[in-house]
């Protein structure tokens, strides 16, 4: 059996845990909004139409901020349609996603919801379509307390008071030629500075996003961030990453290796931005919002298996992924990569929340289950605590036809000193062989072991159903010890793995 070790010690941190990097995504997409998170005469609705199911599983889940409402969908989105009466609300085509629109769920039932479930509010805005003068409406009618034209319209609408939001994203992938006002670097950072520049003269203490590249496989990539950066730099907060991962001809070694490209792409926009930075000289840092990132089989959306609808329609069923084992290992080696960069990647939004490429499902009027990717960000979430050390990983390597030689581990550890506890996630990437690692635990005088579980199955293809909802779950890990101040543990094939310890201190 091949053998691993990781160094760790409380002395050498990357940086605090953000608990932003547990976001999520609610776009009007697909089902994610109607009978996801909305579905009124619903046995578990509450008198705002909200289901009480997934309500209750989005605080299981752990999630701490959620972006709405788009994606691809606000770049023609009217806010307005989506306020007032809803017997007065507009239907509209949305051609981002082949939909019809009805408006019954818009910025006040979002909000509502978001207090709900206990999250922070991430709000991007349309600046495809719209542009500067939008915005600053927006921005008046949500966070003004009353006494103008467009808070006294809120207060109308029955939002009595401001929902004062904090985080804005200035548009959605704008180097995209599917987004609608798709634009150049030049022409959207001249207007993302602008509308930054407007809004803080609202309120300067807005968090403010400008878009990056749509992802690192884009010809804009790179020259995008830097031209926009020009732009913007001294008025915004963070520049956006977004990165989807999928299996691809059957070639698990390299899926199970995909956070070696998010690794990557996080370096190369940390050094655009620093660069930038420099030419400006600046003395200001500028984070990473890494608010799109998950599994999605785009393959099969594009080729229209469970892709976009022939006929406008409204809330059809849109990539509704099926996770499987083998997806919530990767997702839990993505949330790993997360927070190595603890002290760049300061907020992220797994998209999307419900039904769409999704940690939760629904049936209208019937059940809600917990995908198998529910399960590695739940646990992450829960007990990533405290701060994300600066270990060090000695392990053989695996060959991948995509990536080439990785590390056959993935991991990361947190240490909450306040609570006296460590948490180890780990990931074996070799699709077919078990992995013995060991950790040493000297540095905070011993330790002994409070959780371990594992996500693995000899069929990797298993996913959670309607049927059975608990098909893939994690399970309590069969030989993760601790002997003589030493963690071991054998890990099995495509499998991630947590361990929680109780540690003295140091």
């Amino acid at each position: 059996m091949q053998q691993a070790r990781i160094s760790i010690d409380p002395a050498f941190v990357v940086a605090p845990v953000n608990r932003r990097v547990f976001g999520s995504f609610v776009e009007h997409m697909g089902r994610c909004v109607y009978t996801g998170i909305y579905e009124p005469g619903h046995p578990t609705a509450d008198d705002d139409g909200f289901r009480g199911d997934v309500l209750d599983l989005v605080r299981e889940l752990g999630v701490t901020t959620v972006r709405y409402p788009g994606g691809n969908f606000v770049s023609g989105y009217k806010w307005e349609d989506g306020v007032g009466p809803r017997e007065d609300r507009p239907t509209r085509l949305d051609p981002a996603w082949r939909t019809i629109e009805t408006n019954a769920f818009g910025l006040n039932e979002f909000m509502e919801w978001a207090k709900k479930a206990d999250v922070e509010p991430m709000m991007a805005m349309n600046l495809g379509t719209r542009g500067l003068q939008e915005a600053i409406d927006l921005l008046e009618y949500a966070n003004h307390p009353q006494g103008t034209a467009l808070s006294d319209l809120r207060i109308e609408h029955g939002a009595k008071e401001p929902h004062d939001i904090r985080l804005w994203c200035l548009g959605n992938e704008m180097d995209g030629p599917w987004q609608l006002g798709h634009k150049t670097a030049e022409e959207y950072g001249r207007l993302a500075a602008e509308t930054a520049r407007a809004m803080r003269q609202y309120d300067a203490g807005l968090e403010l996003v400008a878009c990056g590249s749509s992802s690192r496989t884009m010809p804009t990539f790179g020259a995008w961030e830097a031209t926009v950066l020009e732009h913007t730099y001294d008025v915004v907060d963070y520049i956006s990453a977004h990165a989807y991962y999928q299996l691809l001809d059957g070639d698990h070694a390299s899926f199970l290796a995909c956070s070696v490209d998010m690794d990557r792409f996080i370096d190369q926009v940390v050094a655009t931005a620093d660069h930038v930075g420099a030419r400006l000289g600046s003395d200001k840092r500028i984070d990473i919002s890494f608010d799109e990132w998950n599994v999605w089989y785009l393959r099969e959306l594009m080729s229209g298996q469970g892709g976009l609808p022939k006929d406008w329609t409204v809330a059809p069923r849109t990539s509704e992924e099926a996770y499987t084992v083998l997806d919530a290992v990767v997702v839990g080696s993505l949330l790993i990569t997360l927070l190595r960069h603890a002290d760049r990647v300061t907020a992220a939004s797994q998209a999307q929340l419900v039904n769409t490429i999704s940690s939760i499902r629904t049936e209208p009027n019937g059940p809600a289950w917990r995908q198998s990717i529910f399960h590695p960000f739940a646990r992450t979430a829960r007990h990533a605590r405290g701060t994300v050390l600066d270990l060090r990983l000695d392990a053989p390597t695996t060959t991948t036809p995509t990536y080439g030689e990785v590390p056959v581990l993935d991991a990361v550890a947190t240490h909450d000193a306040d609570e006296g506890r460590l948490a180890v996630f780990v990931v074996n990437r070799h699709p077919s062989e078990p992995v013995s690692f060991s950790t040493d635990l000297r540095a905070f005088g011993g330790g002994q072991i409070a959780e371990a579980v594992v996500i693995a199955d000899d069929d990797l293809t298993a996913a959670n159903t309607q049927a059975d909802p608990d098909r893939v779950v994690p399970r309590p890990h069969p030989d993760a010890s601790v002997t003589d101040g030493t963690l071991t543990a054998q890990l099995p094939p495509a499998s991630w793995s947590m361990v929680v310890l109780e540690v003295p201190g140091a």
